[in-house]
């Protein structure tokens, strides 16, 4: 990649960015784009009395661009995110400025040590010439030089303050979550356990009955009631049936008032069916029902937190495959349809999706190679003749290779985080939280294998790849010094995902062209309400964690990276802190359980640094310092050990110290009682198949009513 493809790639992005976010300041204020940039705002569960910066006259400050958003992200208090988004959203938050904090040391390093060296040395790489970003990187430090202790010296500098960092950033998070915990002493979760497995009653042959005996008998004074998880498809069916019908008939009757009475028949007919559909929802939600549609799955509500969190810690029954117990997510969290599925076929479901995923991987392989054959357009040239048709219009050829490989990979990885959600969701989890967390791990293993490894070794592979066939033993050599001659496809990579990424995703141009085409369309005339979606953690954390990674590497290696990372960590802090407060809800909060993954992510990019140092001090010939790195490495795996033992297991249980510091603050406060009463009926409450649709209108009075809770047999 030449200089100028790379000032091509760096003008197109920016470009791109000023356009984008010129437009979503000036359509934020238009009124009909309302329900888009402020879906969040305008939804009933987050109402507030905040006025929304909309002008509904026709004045020049209405088309005028405004900053008066940014400077918000940056006004903002910690606990008024708490407050507002919960944990979850204050994590990524924390990940941001993780990334401002960490990079900005680490560009003053690189301005003030690393540059100087590199650039004002005498360098006998032959390749210096080729690659654009060579006298600014490590390659051009002479072999042997003893000016490459200053990088050794910087790389442990730089890894004991990200594990600083780090520890900092756990362990204020687990102080944050603690005490968050005692905040939302209401939630029905703190009271409750999963029970899975449950083993029909012999003497009256139900599932509900084998819970209420069991816990009664083993936890006679702490026991309160049981929720059970009924088979619902046909039920949800027959829902979603009449709701349909309800949004038909409203259509019609609005349709019979313009015309006069003319949808009378019509209207009666469907009216007809949905008071038959009512019934056989009356039907089948009676308590004879739905006993007969038992699933061995159980929502078991104690007295006490303390008494939940031991029931879902200790083994219940004698044998481990029955009566299996954990803590149970809170109720707008749980995957339904996961819990129906039988334990026994869960390994299997596990299985498929690594396969799954695996193969995913792997058939990706193929455009992030061909991404890479585009960046080394001199390579290509030789091996693909045609390809220099390009040179005959000026300019194409810088644009091609400086900005085009980057735009099409992030097009390609954009579906990625969607088909790993997917993924996930078969998977068997029992909440939506576990999914998107499984699903944050399976994006950040791809984006590591496929846009990191495979572009450094497909980009490699097409520089050298006559040599590679002559001297396939040369082959972990070759790699490690592509390291440094992939820097400007990996600047142009975050180039392209902070400023053309997080400036799309912030004006959000698909949904308002959708919403524009729906109100001249189908739409017309109805009601607009707020495109409101759940904040879409597992594809935020696992890119942001991804250009951590690839800066890491690169911190010594190529420190000129370093200041474009400050600014997309700036910018998407920026832009994530706005979506927050108008744009996406928080559907669920965890207590900020996606940190313990975002760690292992940071340590993985520690690791990868270490480790790609000690590769290029030795093909560098200072195999002092590649040795005196080992003891670095091993530092930060018993660092990370540590934390394991000391702050994950707070992320995975409940712990019984905070259980009864707030159980003795409920009873201080009498309202023990109602909490863990609302408990033992949260789950039936929001469980789809028993959902409450029914009106005296609709159904007759002489049906029993739909079962919401089976506390005793």
């Amino acid at each position: 990649m030449t200089p100028e493809s790379l000032i091509a790639s760096a003008s197109i992005n920016i470009g791109l960015a000023l356009v984008a976010l010129w437009l979503f300041s000036v359509l934020k204020k238009q009124p009909r784009n309302a329900v888009v940039y402020y879906a969040r705002r305008l939804s009933d569960r987050h109402h507030h009395h905040r006025p929304l910066s909309l002008h509904s006259s026709l004045c020049l400050p209405r088309f005028l661009p405004s900053v008066a958003w940014i400077p918000r992200a940056f006004r903002v208090p910690q606990e008024d995110i708490l407050s507002r988004h919960g944990l979850d959203a204050l994590v990524l938050i924390r990940l941001f400025k993780f990334g401002i904090r960490f990079f900005l040391l680490c560009s003053l390093l690189g301005a003030s040590l690393l540059l100087p060296i590199d650039y004002y040395n005498e360098s006998d790489l032959p390749t210096r010439r080729e690659y654009s970003m060579d006298a600014f990187t490590i390659s051009n430090i002479t072999r042997g030089s003893n000016k490459l202790w200053v990088h050794f010296s910087c790389l442990w500098l730089i890894s004991f303050y990200a594990l600083f960092l780090l520890h900092k950033e756990y362990k204020e998070i687990l102080v944050i979550r603690l005490q968050q915990m005692g905040e939302l002493r209401h939630r029905a979760d703190q009271f409750t356990v999963l029970v899975r497995q449950v083993p029909l009653c012999p003497e009256h042959n139900t599932r509900g009955c084998a819970v209420d005996h069991f816990f009664s008998k083993h936890h006679r004074f702490s026991y309160h009631s049981y929720q059970m998880l009924y088979d619902g498809k046909d039920l949800e069916y027959l829902l979603g049936k009449q709701k349909k019908l309800k949004k038909e008939l409203e259509d019609k009757r609005h349709t019979d008032m313009l015309s006069n009475g003319s949808q009378e028949h019509k209207i009666s007919t469907s009216e007809e069916k949905l008071r038959e559909i009512t019934n056989m929802i009356c039907h089948l939600q009676s308590e004879t029902m739905l006993r007969e549609k038992e699933l061995p799955v159980a929502f078991v509500t104690f007295k006490s937190r303390r008494s939940a969190a031991l029931a879902a810690q200790t083994q219940q029954h004698s044998n481990p495959l029955e009566l299996i117990t954990e803590m149970a997510p809170e109720p707008r969290d749980v995957s339904w349809r996961n819990l129906a599925i039988p334990q026994k076929l869960l390994p299997l479901n596990k299985i498929g999706v690594i396969l799954a995923a695996a193969l995913l991987t792997i058939f990706f392989a193929i455009p992030v190679t061909a991404v890479q054959g585009i960046a080394k357009y001199e390579k290509l040239k030789k091996w693909f003749p045609p390809a220099m048709a390009i040179e005959f219009i000026p300019g194409l050829s810088s644009v091609v290779t400086g900005y085009l490989p980057s735009a099409i990979l992030k097009g390609f990885m954009y579906i990625i985080p969607f088909a790993m959600l997917g993924m996930a969701y078969l998977g068997g989890s029992i909440s939506k939280s576990n999914e998107e967390i499984k699903a944050c791990n399976m994006v950040f293993y791809f984006l590591m294998g496929n846009v990191f490894f495979l572009s450094l070794i497909s980009g490699s592979l097409l520089d050298e790849i006559g040599e590679y066939l002559t001297h396939p033993r040369d082959i972990p050599s070759h790699l490690a010094a592509a390291v440094s001659a992939q820097a400007e496809f990996f600047m142009t990579y975050i180039l392209t995902d902070g400023l053309s990424g997080f400036s799309l995703e912030i004006l959000q141009l698909g949904l308002v062209l959708f919403d524009i085409m729906r109100s001249c369309t189908y739409g017309r005339g109805k009601e607009r309400t707020p495109y409101l979606f759940s904040f879409p953690y597992f594809r935020v954390i696992p890119t942001v964690s991804l250009s951590i990674m690839i800066g890491m590497i690169y911190a010594v290696v190529a420190p000129l990276m370093l200041p474009f990372l400050v600014g997309y960590f700036c910018l998407g802090y920026i832009v994530y802190f706005n979506q927050m407060e108008d744009v996406y809800e928080a559907t669920y909060d965890t207590c900020g359980r996606f940190w313990p993954s975002i760690h292992h992510y940071i340590f993985v990019s520690i690791i990868l640094m270490q480790i790609t140092m000690v590769g290029l001090f030795g093909l560098k010939s200072k195999p002092s310092a590649a040795i005196a790195t080992v003891p670095l490495i091993l530092i930060t795996i018993a660092y990370n050990e540590y934390c394991k033992i000391r702050f994950l297991p707070s992320f995975k249980h409940f712990p019984i110290q905070t259980a009864v510091e707030i159980d003795e603050e409920d009873e201080k406060n009498g309202e023990m009682g109602t909490h863990y009463g609302d408990a033992a009926t949260a789950y039936n409450r929001h469980q789809p198949c028993l959902e409450r649709v029914i009106s005296s209108a609709e159904a007759p009075t002489n049906l029993s009513q739909p079962l919401l809770g089976t506390e005793s047999i």
